[in-house]
C-alpha cells in the first residue's frame, strides 16, 4: 500500500481520495520513519505538497539503503527546473503538481508495478490477522455511534495503524454523516459479489477519511434486508487481512446480521448510559451474549455521559450488570459540538477528558495486536463456531 505525508488536513483528504483505500495518512516524515520501520510491503511514498523539499531529499536518500523496492511522488504547488534537477539528483522519480490527482494516482501505480516485478504481488508475503472491535448497545441513543468513530480515529491517528470503520446500523446508519462524508458507494453493492468478494472489489466499496476507510451502511433502510448474514461475515473476513483494526458499529438490536458480526468480533464495547430502562437492557443484553457465548472475556464496558447527579452511579451500575466499568466518559457539550461539525472530539479537542478516555481505551484494545497476538485467540482467527452454540441454526459456510 501507499503511505502519504501531509500535514494539512484539507490537503490530506483531497489527495487520499485518489489513493487506494487502505493508503495510510501521517502528518510528518517522523511518523513515516516509524511506520516503515514496522511495515515491509510499502510499494510507495507519496510526498504532500507542504513536504519540505530538503527534508524530501533526505527521505530520498534514507529509502534508497532501507527501502529501495519502495518508490517516492513527489508532489509540488508550483513545478520549476530547479525541482525537477533537485528531485532527479536525489533519486526521486516522480514530480507531480499538487492539483494532478491523476497523475499522481498513475505515478503510484507505476512504483506499485516495480515493487511486483522486484517482489512479487504486493501484500502476498503474508496477510494482515486484523483485530475486529464491534461496538454494541441494546438501547439507541446512547452515543454509540459517536464512540464507534472517535475509536477509531483514536486507532489509526498515531500513524501506526491501518483502520476500516464498518456501519452494520444497516437501516438507520448514521456514520458517513457523522464524519460528514458523502459515500459513493455502500456495503449494500457487495450483494452482488457475496460468493466471490475479495478485497479488490470490496476496497471500491470503502470511503476515505483522512484517518480511516469507511464502509458505510446502505442509503436507505429497506437495503438492510438484501444483505444476508453470510455476506457480513464475508465482508469483516476481507477486511481483517487488509487492516490492523475493523471498528463495526452496529445496529441496538440482535439481528442476524449482528450476532454474525458478533461471530467474528476479537474485542466488544458495550455502551450504557445512566438510567434504568438502558441498564435494564444491558443486563439482558449480557445475559443474551453469555446464553451465546459471545465474546466471553473480551468485553469492556464503557459508560457514556456518567454523571452522578442523575441518581446513579457507576459503581450501582457494576453491581447491577457484575461487570466492571473499563471507561467512563462525562457529559460534555463539546463532545455534541465536535459531531455536528463532522470533526470527531479525539482530532479536534485531544486533550479533552472525553478524548483521553477513548485514547486510552484505544491504547488498551491495541496493545496485544502489535505483537501478533490476539487477546486470548489464535492468530487471525475468529473463535470457531463449532465451540459455540448456534444462534437461531446459524452454520458457517
Amino acid at each position: 500500500m501507499p503511505v502519504l505525508v501531509e500535514n494539512d488536513a484539507a490537503w490530506a483528504n483531497a489527495l487520499a481520495a485518489g489513493l487506494p483505500s487502505g493508503t495510510q495518512v501521517v502528518a510528518s516524515i517522523d511518523q513515516l520513519d516509524n511506520w516503515l520501520a514496522k511495515k515491509e510491503d510499502e510499494y510507495a511514498v507519496v510526498l504532500g505538497p507542504n513536504t519540505d523539499l530538503n527534508q524530501a531529499v533526505e527521505l530520498a536518500e534514507r529509502l534508497r539503503y532501507d527501502h529501495p523496492t519502495t518508490g517516492i511522488v513527489l508532489l509540488r504547488h508550483e513545478l520549476s527546473a530547479g525541482v525537477f534537477q533537485i528531485a532527479m539528483s536525489a533519486g526521486i522519480p516522480a514530480v507531480v503538481a499538487a492539483n494532478d490527482v491523476d497523475g499522481m494516482a498513475a505515478a503510484v501505480e507505476r512504483s506499485k508495478i516495480t515493487w511486483e516485478a522486484i517482489r512479487g504481488p504486493a501484500d502476498s508475503s503474508g496477510e494482515r490477522s486484523g483485530k475486529v472491535i464491534t461496538v454494541f448497545s441494546p438501547k439507541g441513543g446512547v452515543g454509540k455511534t459517536t464512540v464507534a468513530v472517535n475509536l477509531a480515529v483514536a486507532l489509526s491517528g498515531t500513524g501506526a495503524a491501518r483502520v476500516c470503520l464498518v456501519d452494520l446500523d444497516l437501516a438507520f446508519g448514521d456514520v458517513a454523516i457523522t464524519l460528514q462524508l458523502i459515500p459513493e458507494h455502500t456495503i449494500a453493492e457487495a450483494v452482488d459479489a457475496e460468493e466471490h468478494l475479495d478485497f479488490g472489489f470490496l476496497e471500491t466499496l470503502l470511503t476515505r477519511h483522512e484517518n480511516c476507510s469507511i464502509l458505510a451502511a446502505p442509503t436507505h433502510p429497506e437495503g438492510k434486508d438484501r444483505i444476508s448474514p453470510a455476506l457480513v461475515r464475508r465482508v469483516l473476513r476481507v477486511l481483517r487481512r487488509h487492516f490492523d483494526y475493523i471498528i463495526v458499529d452496529t445496529s441496538p438490536a440482535f439481528d442476524d446480521q449482528v450476532l454474525h458480526a458478533f461471530d467474528e468480533t476479537d474485542e466488544c464495547i458495550l455502551v450504557a448510559t445512566l438510567d434504568v430502562p438502558t441498564v435494564k437492557n444491558m443486563k439482558v443484553a449480557i445475559e443474551t451474549l453469555d446464553g451465546l457465548d459471545l465474546v466471553s472475556g473480551h468485553r469492556h464496558l464503557l459508560l457514556n455521559r456518567a454523571d452522578d447527579e442523575v441518581g446513579l452511579s457507576p459503581a450501582n451500575v457494576e453491581t447491577l450488570l457484575k461487570m466492571p466499568v473499563a471507561t467512563a466518559l462525562p457529559t460534555a457539550l463539546a463532545v455534541a459540538n465536535a459531531t455536528n461539525h463532522g470533526r470527531p472530539i479525539v482530532l479536534s479537542r485531544p486533550d479533552h477528558p472525553v478524548s483521553k478516555a477513548l485514547i486510552r481505551l484505544a491504547m488498551t484494545l491495541g496493545s496485544d495486536s502489535k505483537d501478533g497476538k490476539k487477546s486470548g485467540k489464535a492468530e487471525g482467527t475468529p473463535i470457531d463456531s463449532e465451540h459455540k452454540r448456534r444462534v437461531f441454526g446459524r452454520r458457517r459456510k
